[in-house]
């Protein structure tokens, strides 16, 4: 690093306890907000997160902060580039891709159950629309990319070819993961859900947080990758507006 700068390397002095961060729910005239983001904190994230923060040194005392993270960092948006290399990344899909109505559905289902297109058929063939954000979730919860995956004690919902076929015959634009939906399952269920719905341009949100929180099954919902030409995934901030006309069941 330079030495004209004064760095602050790596984990950031600065500490924040959960309590004082800003509430994920809230209202705004008559919407109510809910924020569906893990906050990230470089000192305690497994996954790769460092910032460099410094002055610029001139009359001015400005800080800026370069960050080293990887794509697949906490809450994160997976576009087709993932997946394949002929396939659109982050900045070659539009806006449009990642605002829209959602749908939130608890499956009922037994533990270690794989997700089947009649499973889905059941829970949201009255109310899907082409165009919709579909976010699958169970009971079976356990955090997700953690020294608990594929453990004793893993027993979420597996996601496959059949559930993949029905969501992309229904025309969804996004599929969102809560913490009883495994996206890092058995290859032979990941590669083909993958596979299918990816070659459609459909993105992937994991995983999402404060579902609990959500009143209504249908809202609006919106994120944004930063548009960077050849990025594969991208962190982002979602959220759900609640009570947005045109955008309930």
């Amino acid at each position: 690093m330079s030495t004209l700068y004064d760095w602050e390397a790596g984990k950031p002095k600065r500490r924040v306890k959960p309590e004082d961060l800003p509430p994920k729910v809230f209202k705004k005239g008559n919407l109510r907000i809910v924020d569906l983001t893990k906050v990230l904190d470089p000192n305690t994230e497994t996954r790769r997160l460092n910032l460099w923060r410094f002055n610029t040194g001139g009359a001015v005392p400005d800080f800026h902060t370069n960050m080293d993270l990887g794509s697949h960092l906490g809450t994160h948006c997976e576009c087709p580039y993932h997946h394949d290399e002929n396939w659109p990344s982050v900045a070659e899909l539009p806006l449009s891709q990642f605002i829209g109505r959602g749908i939130y559905v608890e499956l009922d289902l037994p533990r270690d159950h794989q997700i089947m297109a009649e499973d889905l058929e059941a829970a949201l063939a009255d109310r899907i629309q082409p165009g919709d954000t579909v976010i699958l979730d169970s009971p079976h919860r356990i955090p997700p990319f953690t020294s608990l995956t594929g453990g004793p004690t893993d027993h979420r919902l597996q996601i496959g070819e059949s559930c993949a076929k029905w969501l992309a015959d229904h025309q969804v634009q996004a599929i969102g993961f809560g913490d009883g939906v495994a996206v890092e399952g058995k290859e032979e269920n990941v590669k083909p859900f993958h596979d299918v719905l990816m070659a459609k341009n459909v993105t992937f949100l994991e995983v999402l947080e404060n579902l609990d929180q959500l009143t209504t099954d249908t809202f609006f919902i919106s994120y944004a990758p930063l548009p960077i030409v050849g990025l594969d995934s991208c962190p982002v901030r979602v959220y759900a507006i609640e009570g947005l006309p045109g955008f309930t069941r």
